[in-house]
């Protein structure tokens, strides 16, 4: 779907312009058999990871990352040579060492000064050996067949599931204060319960725990604590919801949107970053309707709240969402006026080169004066390489089921000129169109504007007040969607 995306495609490396001030970081480090190399720290955001300092270190493998302002609170990576790394926590104390062997970082990493990141530590160092336990017993489930025994196995999953959830509580508890805790309790998925049941034991509600899983999905995660883009969860977390939570249907999504637009005004970056990653998700969306989307994101939040957007790309913005917006679905199709050629006119040009090239011929036809119940716009031209399929079979369809039911089908040919004319007119005698509406417009290129046609095939469905339907479809879609309507 080419909509908004076509022209930009936003960079938000350099999201977080603004750092907390104070005393500085003075990160030293020292690295076992590694001397002077080059490592980077940077830090994550969202999936990725970014750089932020680096240091030589010496023959002995220490340095020293130093910086005269704080570094923003999250998770961050020490790179090494040969894509190494390992994760720390940066968090409110930013002056701390850290020693480690090449041969083994999580076994051998040694902490000083730093709670968040001696926490850290103590709680990947438990995770390894609760992994190794949970993979031992899954093991063991996948090659047991007695079923007593699997549900024993599967139950001690749950403790050790459970072991995990009580670890993170306790250091949320004891460590009320420190960033990692945040952290280790977005983690946590939500636990919905048994969904309540009447006196004969039958659920009363189906969608019950639905809604519980979905009112209930961010208790554990604040999307408004900027600390927590910079862990490598964030991202994963909001679009989760959105695309399998939320019901997939524009007015569901835009509501969903707006509401965690405002409440991300109260952290700059998080508004920025989640509206920069609304925009480009729904502009490369193949979902038909989700224009509507970022339509509305760009009309309501980025052409009035974008800061960091230039002039020249809000104008290009504002351009585009003008010729987007009349285009959406549920809005009258633009008006047009067409030449619809009759049949015979390409029948007789057969064998008639003049006929092929005269342009002056047709019937003029506005969108408004066709009367169908459903009217399927076709836009096409002889040369392109997807419109040789798809209006054959767009045809086949028509004459097998569309043209009983009401169905009226406009295929208009976007070539201009005497070249174009002949190139239309043999395509249509090749493949004998002759049973749907053919037209151009010989003399203007409006239409082309109006709709919005960049590339071509391009498919809309309009109802009988020119309503549009369904649009950027198949040609088997169109069967699908008008058979849907009917029924």
């Amino acid at each position: 779907m080419v909509i908004l995306r076509s022209f930009f495609i936003v960079f938000c490396t350099a999201i977080f312009s603004s750092l907390t001030s104070g005393q500085g970081y003075d990160i030293s480090i020292k690295i076992n058999g590694l001397a002077e190399k080059r490592v980077i720290l940077g830090h994550y955001l969202s999936k990725s990871m970014y750089p932020d300092d680096t240091v030589n270190l010496d023959s002995k493998g220490t340095g020293v990352f130093h910086g005269k302002t704080k570094l923003p609170e999250g998770m961050y990576v020490v790179f090494l040579p040969s894509s190494r790394y390992f994760d720390i926590v940066i968090g409110n104390d930013q002056v701390f060492s850290l020693e480690a062997d090449t041969s083994d970082f999580l076994k051998s990493i040694r902490i000083k000064g730093s709670d968040e990141n001696q926490v850290f530590l103590d709680f990947q160092k438990y995770m390894v050996a609760l992994t190794n336990k949970s993979d031992s017993i899954t093991h063991l489930i996948r090659s047991e067949n007695d079923i007593n025994i699997k549900n024993n196995l599967r139950n001690e999953l749950r403790i050790l599931y459970n072991a995990r959830t009580e670890r993170i509580e306790a250091i949320e508890k004891e460590h009320p204060q420190l960033f990692i805790s945040v952290f280790l309790r977005s983690t946590l998925d939500v636990v919905v319960p048994y969904p309540p049941k009447d006196e004969s034991g039958r659920v009363k509600d189906s969608t019950w725990q639905y809604y519980y899983y979905r009112n209930h999905y961010f208790d554990n995660f604040n999307y408004t604590d900027a600390r927590l883009l910079r862990t490598p969860l964030y991202e994963d977390k909001i679009m989760n919801y959105m695309t399998k939570v939320i019901p997939q249907v524009p007015d569901s999504l835009i509501r969903q949107i707006d509401y965690f637009m405002e409440k991300s005004r109260t952290d700059s970056s998080v508004f920025r970053y989640m509206l920069i990653t609304f925009f480009n998700y729904y502009a490369k969306s193949n979902i038909m309707g989700m224009d509507a989307v970022q339509v509305h994101l760009a009309e309501k939040y980025y052409l009035k709240d974008s800061w960091w957007s230039d002039e020249k790309f809000l104008a290009e913005l504002k351009d585009r969402v003008d010729k987007t917006k009349p285009l959406l679905i549920g809005q009258i199709a633009p008006e047009v006026e067409l030449m619809v050629v009759p049949a015979d006119h390409f029948m007789n040009a057969l064998a008639d080169s003049a006929l092929q090239r005269y342009p002056h011929v047709g019937t003029k036809v506005n969108l408004s004066q066709i009367k169908a119940k459903y009217l399927v716009l076709i836009f096409w031209e002889a040369e392109c390489g997807h419109c040789k399929v798809a209006v054959p079979e767009l045809y086949k369809i028509y004459e097998d089921t569309l043209r009983q039911l009401d169905v009226k089908v406009l295929a208009i040919s976007t070539l201009f000129g005497e070249d174009g004319k002949i190139k239309w007119v043999n395509f249509v005698n090749e493949h004998r169109l002759y049973g749907w509406m053919n037209a151009w417009n010989p003399y203007s290129y409006d239409f082309k504007l109006k709709y919005d046609i960049m590339t071509t095939p391009q498919i809309f469905i309009l109802d009988e007040n020119k309503r549009i339907l369904a649009k950027k479809i198949s040609p088997e879609q169109v069967k699908e969607i008008i058979l849907t309507f009917i029924k």
